[in-house]
Order: structure tokens, then sequence, then C-alpha cells
């Protein structure tokens, strides 16, 4: 196996730790993620559907911009 494909696991895990965290600590102030304008939400008498369009739209970008920073720096 890879031994980047290792550093890049262990470096996902610690980001998923990290973002465990924050959410832990700081979850009553992160109550607009997922109630962002252009997340759909449909509740019915007996059915709900949710689409976070939005959200993944940021979340898609923030990702992305930090994927770029980690290649720039190597």
């Amino acid at each position: 196996m890879n031994p980047s494909v290792g550093k890049w696991l262990i470096f996902a895990g610690i980001a998923l730790v990290l973002v465990g965290i924050i959410i832990y600590f700081s979850g009553d102030k992160l109550k607009w993620i997922g109630n962002l304008p252009g997340d759909f939400k449909i509740e019915k008498e007996n059915f709900k559907f949710y689409f976070p369009l939005t959200t993944m739209i940021l979340l898609s970008l923030i990702v992305t911009l930090l994927i770029r920073i980690l290649k720039y720096i190597k």
C-alpha cells in the first residue's frame, strides 16, 4: 500500500476529530448551518423533505479551498 494513503487517512481522522470538537463545544452557536436561504424544507402532515442545497455548496467551497491550500503548501 502507498504510504501517502496512510498520511491522508491520518489527516482525515484528525480533521474529523477537530470538527467533532468544534460541534460539541459550540453546537448551539452553529444552528445557522442547515438553515440558510436556499435550503429546501417541505413539511406536510406525515411527510418531511429536507435538502440543504446552500449548505452543501458552502461546504464544498470550504473543502475545495482547504485542499487547494494544502496542495499549495506541499
